[in-house]
């Protein structure tokens, strides 16, 4: 098999720059007779800002039980088991709740248990701080703000629709933002329309498709009867055959792709578990995430004389 991060390559972020925050309409407080109105106004807020806009976002896509949750998490987990130091950012809005969200993560992947599904109408946002175990100076720390939300949201955009306000306002962000695209192996089918849509919105918002850092994932790909691909071909030929628009979008702007599995996962009295963790797709979406935002690898080997200092410390 060839090596699975053959199909991944990284892509250069657009340069951000600050966004300009529209102020709030002052109010106008009247009075009648030398008296307030016993009516006040409440200002006007016409405001998209993001706040801690100093990081690397990274917003995930697809419907209700596409995996997001679950590709998320295992992600966050391989992250913080075998590759380095994951914590929630200090000083950010959400640290506490960061917290919660990934101790509920880490304790369900420990107990075989599956992700529970995204609230409808709010962004999950993980404002983190990864620090790799790799030596080298080349492979640096990073501020990740991982953004989550419900299938349902995402439905949202058929036929031209618009997306809540909540997302709205990271999608209009000036934010470096990385798009991981979901879709599952069961209804691919069903969702290349609804995916050429999201692309389309994205166009719409001024973001350049032929730059935009992005990657289609197939995911529950254990549905196939393997944990892998034989080669390249056969996730090319899946995404020609069940994605035909997709597969032409991806080809013409150079979009990355690659599949997704947590492993071995049975149906035990209503509800799927997990009882065998698999976090190969997760290595490689993790190493490709990192590749595309640092431009080195996350084993990066490190410059002649760092390897020299290393062979003497070892």
């Amino acid at each position: 098999m060839e090596n699975q991060n053959d199909n991944l390559r990284p892509l250069l972020f657009e340069e951000s720059h600050p966004e300009e925050t529209l102020k709030p309409l002052s109010l106008d407080l009247r009075k009648e007779n030398g008296q307030h109105e016993d009516f006040i106004p409440i200002a006007t807020t016409i405001s998209n800002d993001i706040k801690n806009k100093d990081s690397n976002f990274v917003f995930f896509f697809g419907t209700a039980e596409s995996g997001k949750s679950v590709i998320l998490s295992t992600m966050l987990y391989y992250l913080r088991s075998h590759a380095g130091v994951l914590r929630p950012k200090l000083g950010t809005p959400n640290t506490k709740e960061a917290n919660v969200l990934l101790s509920d993560f880490f304790e369900n992947i420990r107990q075989g248990n599956l992700p529970n599904r995204t609230s409808r109408d709010q962004v999950t946002r993980l404002d983190m701080v990864f620090e790799p175990n790799n030596k080298s100076k080349k492979v640096v720390p990073i501020d990740l703000t991982f953004l989550e939300t419900s299938g349902e949201n995402h439905n949202e955009i058929r036929r031209g629709g618009s997306y809540h306000s909540s997302i709205e306002a990271f999608l209009n962000a000036k934010v470096p933002i990385t798009f991981i695209i979901v879709t599952s192996y069961e209804s691919a089918h069903r969702e290349d329309s609804l995916i050429n849509e999201f692309l389309d919105e994205l166009e719409r918002k001024g973001k350049n498709l032929k730059s935009v850092n992005a990657v289609l994932v197939i995911s529950k790909w254990d549905k196939s009867g393997r944990m892998d691909v034989e080669n390249s071909e056969e996730l090319d030929g899946f995404i020609h055959d069940r994605l035909p628009m997709t597969s032409q979008r991806i080809n013409t702007y150079g979009l990355n792709k690659t599949y997704y599995t947590v492993g071995s996962v049975q149906n035990s009295t209503g509800q799927e578990r997990i009882n065998l963790l698999n976090l190969s797709t997760a290595e490689v979406l993790s190493k490709w995430l990192y590749r595309s935002i640092v431009g080195y690898d996350l084993d990066y080997e490190g410059t002649f004389w760092e390897r020299i200092k290393f062979s003497f410390t070892n």
